[in-house]
């Protein structure tokens, strides 16, 4: 494969450098990217590997473009609100470098298909924000063969491993069991700095391109942990775990299989799925109900009936808003904050349940 003349120039300050040239940059052209969201850490990955010309990239997302993204998913602007994030990508793509060929998958990354995508692609990009999907992609990695890029947020801080089992641990040495869901709160209840996602998506994309190359020390048998609240870089020494159940000397994971994980964290007696909901409000329009969520959020996707508004934080000094001589329905986001809520209220003594996959169930 060979560079065009358009190609040369604009790939000059590669062509430049000893440790990438002529050689490493037609590499880069032959090589084939999967990044697996197109959200915060996806977003400047996806923009960086688009300049340094990649020659095949897929990007898979089942999520639309919502204004609280805009924040930090720099490759989607206002106009893209509520299109498809995989179809708002890949014209970024097209519009910034032609030469880059992609693929989009617009659907999640299940156990049924991830053997099917991953296999295909040279190099993975973990860029999902829950436990669920981080140990899939693991999985299917270790199964396939394939380096995976990960990296995670949470408010001011990040961390970033590669993980190729072959070379170093999986994603399973270093954390054997899958959290409980609601073990880190979400970016939507905890915050993010708009420009973390961007620094660790940048970092992913470096490490791809590394791999890609053959140069210096990829990030395996090593995470990188960055606070920016006081710019604090450091590097752990990580290892591959003889007992690990997957990559280990006596794996007990021999299949691929999903970890069926949502949000919800109370009993299932204290949960209402959607339709009984519609049933109850369309007998009751009344009917007493309590959105968690933060102000903000309501202001993207409205409300359930004739709900009351209490962010979960306000909640222990809000209990005056609430009757306990009634029923209430509480909801957030997905199912995560609301079901932490009718734990506390129903230890205060109140009648509630938690509405199964909170907005976004009642929006589908």
């Amino acid at each position: 494969m060979t560079l065009s003349t358009s190609e040369l120039q604009r790939y000059a300050r590669h062509l430049n450098l000893p440790e990438v040239g002529l050689a490493g940059q037609e590499k880069i052209k032959q090589a084939k990217v999967l990044c697996i969201g197109a959200g915060g850490l996806g977003s400047p990955a996806i923009t960086y590997l688009t300049a340094a010309g990649i020659g095949e990239l897929g990007i898979i997302d089942n999520d639309v473009v919502e204004t609280s993204n805009l924040q930090r998913q720099t490759i989607h602007n206002h106009a893209a609100i509520g299109q498809a994030k995989v179809l708002s990508a890949a014209r970024w793509v097209k519009a910034n470098n032609p030469n880059v060929n992609i693929t989009t998958y617009q659907q999640r990354l299940t156990a049924d298909n991830a053997l099917n995508i991953i296999p295909y692609y040279d190099i993975i990009i973990d860029g999902t924000d829950n436990f669920s999907s981080r140990y899939l992609i693991n999985d299917a990695c270790f199964f396939a063969g394939k380096p995976n890029i990960q990296a995670s947020i949470y408010r001011f801080e990040g961390q970033l491993s590669v993980f190729a089992a072959s070379d170093g641990p999986c994603y399973r040495c270093l954390f054997p069991e899958i959290p409980s869901a609601d073990a880190m709160p979400s970016c939507a209840e905890g915050g993010v700095l708009g420009v973390l996602p961007g620094l660790l998506g940048v970092m992913q994309a470096t490490e791809a391109l590394k791999l890609i190359v053959g140069c210096g020390e990829p990030l395996i048998n090593r995470m990188l942990t960055v606070n920016t609240l006081n710019m604090a870089f450091k590097t752990l020494i990580t290892r591959k775990n003889p007992l690990c159940n997957l990559c280990g000397d006596n794996p007990t994971i021999t299949i691929l299989e999903e970890i069926m994980q949502n949000c919800e964290n109370t009993l299932s007696e204290h949960n209402i799925d959607v339709a009984t909901l519609r049933t109850s409000l369309a007998n009751n329009p009344k009917l007493n109900i309590i959105d968690v969520r933060e102000p903000f959020e309501l202001l993207e996707t409205g409300q359930i009936g004739e709900a009351i508004n209490i962010p979960l934080n306000t909640l222990p000094e809000s209990l005056d808003k609430i009757n306990k001589d009634e029923y209430y329905i509480v909801y957030c986001r997905s199912g995560g904050r609301s079901g932490r809520a009718v734990e506390f209220l129903r230890a205060e003594g109140y009648h509630c349940k938690n509405l199964s996959g909170g907005m976004i169930a009642w929006s589908a």
